[in-house]
């Protein structure tokens, strides 16, 4: 069970239109577990419930239903986390092995993000936090083709020489300062 203080955002869904093709581009691009699927007894959409985490019984849920002449897609963005830049590079990699297309780079100082359209053209980020902030929203190319150690060197002098800069942690602090729902339901608790 998720410890959460306050409302949380904790999994999405999307509605498909080639489930089967959508549910292998996500399980096999980032590693998801299908936990469940199957037709809703109020809604009758199939839906495929799927997680990265057993803290979680689904972050994201694919769900039949989206028309085939749909030309546009609602969803902003779906993000997915990776822990280090050589998962960055490794997740790219296969989500263009598996018909991701429009993919490009942006270095956010805050965060190393690839962006890709999936083969249903919902955009999808792939990222991975850096230790600094800077206000967003902020983006400068990112080229995954360069070593790790270049990559945290260009980005924290790229951060050190925006005026909003500060360490994840002054940052995180400023945030928790700001929170005070959060802070209430904790010393309730």
């Amino acid at each position: 069970m998720l410890k959460v203080l306050r409302p949380t955002p904790s999994h999405f869904g999307i509605f498909v239109t080639d489930l089967e093709k959508m549910v292998a581009f996500y399980t096999e691009t980032f590693d998801l577990t299908i936990t469940d699927r199957g037709v809703g007894s109020t809604f009758k959409n199939e839906l495929v419930f799927t997680s990265a985490s057993e803290d979680q019984h689904h972050q994201l849920v694919l769900a039949s239903g989206r028309p085939a002449d749909a030309s546009f897609s609602t969803v902003m963005q779906i993000s997915f986390v990776v822990p280090s830049i050589q998962h960055l590079r490794e997740v790219t990699q296969r989500a263009r092995e598996r018909g991701a297309t429009e993919v490009r780079g942006l270095n956010h100082g805050n965060a190393l993000s690839m962006y890709m359209r999936d083969p249903e053209g919902n955009t999808v980020e792939v990222y991975v936090d850096m230790p600094f902030y800077v206000a967003q929203p902020h983006g400068d190319p990112l080229d995954l083709d360069k070593d790790d150690e270049t990559l945290m060197r260009e980005t924290e002098a790229i951060c050190r020489a925006d005026p909003t800069f500060m360490p994840l942690d002054q940052w995180q602090a400023r945030f928790q300062a700001k929170a005070p729902v959060a802070s209430a339901s904790a010393a309730r608790a």
